[in-house]
C-alpha cells in the first residue's frame, strides 16, 4: 500500500538536491540514507569492540591532545 509522508520544504529541498538524477524517486533516496546508516552504524559498532578490546589488552593507550601535538611536532 502506497502512502504521503509530510516533510518541511527545507528538508523537500535537500531530497531533490541528493537525487542522482530525475527520475530517481524519494523513495528511493530515504532507502539509501537507511542503508547507508545501518552499514555505518555496524561498522562503527564493530569499531568500538574492536578498540576498547585493544585498551583492555594494553595495544592501544589514551592519549591526551597536548600528547598528539607534541608527538606531530606542533
Amino acid at each position: 500500500m502506497d502512502t504521503t509522508i509530510q516533510v518541511s520544504k527545507e528538508l523537500l529541498s535537500k531530497l531533490q538536491k541528493m537525487k542522482m538524477h530525475s527520475k530517481e524517486s524519494y523513495e528511493d533516496i530515504i532507502w539509501d540514507l537507511i542503508e547507508d546508516r545501518m552499514e555505518l552504524s555496524e561498522e562503527t559498532r564493530k569499531s568500538l569492540i574492536d578498540y576498547e578490546e585493544g585498551l583492555r589488552n594494553g595495544k592501544l593507550a589514551l592519549k591526551t591532545f597536548d600528547k598528539v601535538k607534541e608527538e606531530l611536532g606542533y
